[in-house]
C-alpha cells in the first residue's frame, strides 16, 4: 500500500520546484544544551536560539501572520490549539521546543517548533515510541534556498536528541511548493498521502536514531 502511495505521489509532484536548501549543519554535541546553535559560514550573521517567554510577543504574531499568508483559505481569527496555548505547548511541555532565527540586526527571519504528538490520526498507526510533531517551519522569502530552513531543522534535531525523542512526525500539503522535497532531503519518509478535513495531506516520519 505504502509503495503504491509513494509511486502515486512521485508522479503527482514531478513538476514541482525543488528547494535547493543544501545546508549541512554540524551540531557539536557539547553545545546542544545551550541556548544558541551554530550556523553555516554563509549564515554567520544569523543566530538561531531557543524561544523564551520574553520572546513570545514578537514570535507569536510572526507565526500567526505567516500562517495567514500560507493558508489564506483558513479563518485567520480561529487559531489552532498550539498557538492559543503557545507557551504551554512549546516552552513548558517536556517534549516542546521552539527555535527562532534572527539576522545581524535582530530581525526575526525564521522559526520552527516541535510539540508532543497527539495521536489525532489513528489511521497512521504510529506506535508509542516518544514522538514529537515538527511544526511551524517558516522562513522569510528573502532567506529561502539559503540553507536557513535546514539550519533551523538541524537545531531542532539537536534539541530532540537532548530530550531523548525517538521519532519526528510532520504533515504537509501539495500546495506548499517544495515542502515535500525539502523534508525528503532532511531524511523524512512518506508514511501516508490522503485527505484530512478536505485537504490533501502528506504524512511523513523520521526516526531520530537514523539521523547522522
Amino acid at each position: 500500500m505504502l509503495s503504491l502511495l509513494c509511486k502515486y505521489f512521485k508522479n503527482s509532484y514531478n513538476d514541482m520546484n525543488t528547494i535547493k536548501d543544501s545546508g549541512n549543519i554540524l551540531i557539536n554535541n557539547q553545545l546542544i544544551s545551550k541556548r544558541c546553535f551554530p550556523t553555516q559560514p554563509h549564515l554567520k550573521n544569523i543566530s538561531i536560539s531557543r524561544v523564551e517567554k520574553e520572546d513570545i510577543d514578537v514570535v507569536l504574531p510572526y507565526v500567526i501572520e505567516f500562517r495567514k499568508q500560507l493558508f489564506p483559505m483558513l479563518d485567520a481569527h480561529k487559531l489552532p490549539k498550539d498557538l492559543l496555548a503557545f507557551s504551554a505547548v512549546y516552552l513548558e511541555a517536556e517534549a516542546g521546543a521552539f527555535l527562532q532565527a534572527k539576522d545581524q540586526h535582530g530581525k526575526l527571519i525564521g522559526v520552527v517548533g516541535m510539540l508532543a504528538y497527539d495521536y489525532r490520526f489513528p489511521h497512521l498507526d504510529i506506535d508509542r515510541r516518544k514522538t514529537v510533531e515538527v511544526a511551524r517551519l517558516f522562513v522569510d522569502p528573502s532567506y529561502r534556498r539559503s540553507g536557513l530552513g535546514t539550519a533551523l531543522f538541524k537545531g531542532l534535531v539537536a534539541v530532540a536528541k537532548e530530550k531523548s525523542i525517538e521519532r519526528l512526525y510532520l504533515h504537509t500539503h501539495p500546495f506548499l511548493t517544495g515542502a515535500y522535497e525539502f523534508w525528503g532531503k532532511q531524511g523524512f519518509q512518506l508514511k501516508d498521502f490522503c485527505n484530512e478535513s478536505n485537504f490533501p495531506t502528506i504524512h511523513m516520519e523520521l526516526f531520530v536514531d537514523r539521523i547522522a
